[in-house]
């Protein structure tokens, strides 16, 4: 396993126009799958979890906190700024480890009916091996961090399981999965570089870039694949159970428990989280891509704006 620092290169980022797509899939399969021996890591051996914080360093950039502009924001104390940073790292963590364990399951139903010897097949199971390792290093970064284990409540975890059922498709799969790993690739690709931020994790957000860089391009070229071989009434299936997940995770992003914890009033800072339009610039701000993709793939279309509008992201 590989422990370069430098910053993600052309070959682990990802385009946004769809070229790469051209690609037959055995073509991005085999790409992805020389990339991911090239440049792969271990956060059990390359993040340094003996570390101390370092006092005075925030634990994410603090213009990206749900409070971040408001009057609430300015009333508290930097101390206090830090910790609601600190509550806030834990609950996307904690969030990105339901949603990975989510997408691995999709994913494995997706490569069951695929050739074991094609470079799909393989690839597919080598981003599962990711995924296990992003989220084994999100536990242990909720573990480092001090907090509870924050995460979804029962309602939505139940409502989750939809997406592992025949109600959803590969298409809302890979959809879902862009969708979730861009946002987070947003944040972090910002947060890495960020030399007011915690160097653990600044390393924990670098490692987590690479390497869903090529999750996002494999997700991209299959999704436009599958849904060209979708149905009309497939097609707008697709469309409004998408939405769906966006109005999901962008409520994760934030338990409410972390405000308690950190010492705010639970109710009083939700509500100025739901009406500030510095946070929701912020979610619009970190879906462009996926929304860009789904414009282009014609997925923003028919009854589902409606639940599109409700995101805030149209």
């Amino acid at each position: 396993m590989t422990t370069i620092d430098a910053p993600p290169t052309r070959e682990t980022g990802y385009e946004t126009n769809g070229r790469h797509r051209r690609q037959d899939r055995e073509q991005t399969a085999e790409r992805l799958l020389a990339s991911s021996a090239k440049l792969s890591f271990d956060p059990l051996v390359d993040v340094d979890w003996d570390a101390e914080p370092v006092d005075g360093l925030w634990y994410m950039q603090p213009e990206r906190s749900p409070l971040y502009g408001t009057a609430l924001w300015a009333s508290l104390g930097e101390d206090q700024k830090v910790e609601l940073t600190r509550h806030q790292l834990a609950s996307t963590a904690a969030s990105g480890i339901f949603f990975e364990m989510i997408l691995m399951r999709m994913l494995l139903r997706h490569l069951g009916p695929h050739d074991p010897r094609s470079q799909h097949f393989q690839y597919g199971l080598t981003e599962v091996a990711d995924e296990c390792r992003h989220s084994t290093m999100f536990g242990k970064l909720i573990s480092w961090l001090g907090t509870p284990p924050y995460g979804p409540g029962s309602g939505v975890r139940g409502l989750s399981e939809l997406l592992t059922t025949p109600v959803s498709n590969d298409a809302v799969a890979f959809a879902g999965t862009y969708y979730v790993e861009a946002i987070l690739d947003a944040i972090q690709r910002e947060g890495m570089n960020d030399e007011r931020c915690q160097p653990i994790t600044r390393k924990v957000a670098y490692i987590h870039v690479v390497e869903e860089a090529r999750h996002m391009r494999y997700a991209d070229a299959e999704l436009a694949r599958d849904l060209e071989a979708l149905s009309g009434w497939d097609l707008q299936r697709t469309r409004l159970l998408l939405p769906l997940i966006p109005l999901v995770v962008n409520q994760l992003l934030m338990h409410p428990a972390g405000y308690a914890a950190a010492g705010l009033d639970v109710e009083e800072a939700k509500a100025v989280a739901a009406a500030n339009p510095v946070w929701r610039e912020t979610l619009r701000w970190a879906a462009r891509r996926p929304m860009g993709i789904f414009a282009e793939l014609g997925l923003l279309a028919g009854p589902a704006m409606a639940l599109w509008r409700r995101t805030g992201l149209v």
